[in-house]
């Protein structure tokens, strides 16, 4: 594993300043770029070292933090140990900011993370790939579809509302897709039912994309968060190997 290093960043959006976590190899050469999208949690150490676990693998990795318009993070102070069970008033903070990043905004602001990647030395000329977790999920097919130039491939683990009824769905951008697309899907998922599951894999196939969609038997939404009462090691060590081939594939 490369050594890392990681530093603090401020992205100029259209709206204001998104402030960002920036982890790459030590030696500062340009790599591949990944822009990493949080899980509702927010940018906080365990999404740091997940960048750094990227990085070491030869990666300049981006984390944004999508709340900035309600302030640096963090946006709402989380606990050591993210239990929602035993912390209701986790979701009542998070739930209005969560809404407040619509598609038209996430969309917007991922025009912003991808030009400052695309400007910055330590990133490798070329497209990048995007991954994200929960509703990061959704904002990395959001971002395949309104950058198709620009993303070479993406990936989202137990994302929830992928692919819903609603005119702005975000399965619906499918037919603008060119990245190849991988979804690791959280077992018994109420934020992303059956026929969510079939919706999606059915736009994907019919639009051509390249790409495949999985269910992590026995794994619960937030499976890759392992500073959650959600975390499942063995389902986590899979998306990361999946992520890794992913990558490597890409570049």
């Amino acid at each position: 594993m490369t050594s890392v290093q990681g530093t603090a960043v401020d992205i100029p959006t259209e709206d204001g300043v998104a402030d960002a976590y920036l982890s790459r190899p030590s030696d500062g050469a340009p790599r591949p770029g990944v822009l990493l999208y949080q899980d509702a949690f927010g940018l906080r150490p365990h999404l740091r070292a997940m960048a750094d676990r990227l990085a070491g693998a030869g990666h300049t990795v981006l984390v944004p933090n999508v709340f900035y318009r309600h302030g640096r993070s963090p946006v709402v102070e989380m606990p050591e140990f993210i239990d929602p069970a035993a912390r209701p008033d986790i979701f009542e903070k998070l739930g209005p900011v969560m809404r407040s990043l619509t598609n038209d905004l996430a969309i917007r602001d991922a025009g912003a993370y991808l030009r400052w990647m695309a400007e910055s030395p330590l990133v490798a000329d070329g497209p990048v790939a995007v991954t994200g977790y929960c509703m990061g999920a959704r904002l990395s097919l959001l971002t395949a579809g309104a950058h198709p130039e620009r993303v070479a491939a993406a990936a989202g683990f137990h994302g929830g509302r992928l692919a819903t009824e609603t005119p702005d769905s975000p399965h619906l951008v499918a037919g603008r897709v060119t990245a190849e697309l991988y979804f690791g899907h959280a077992d018994d998922d109420p934020s992303l039912p059956p026929e969510q599951r079939e919706r999606l894999e059915k736009a994907l196939t019919e639009a051509g994309v390249r790409h495949r969609c999985e269910v992590y038997e026995g794994a619960g939404h937030g499976f890759t968060q392992a500073d959650t009462a959600a975390y499942h090691e063995a389902a986590s060590e899979r998306h990361w190997a999946t992520l890794l081939d992913l990558l490597e594939r890409t570049f």
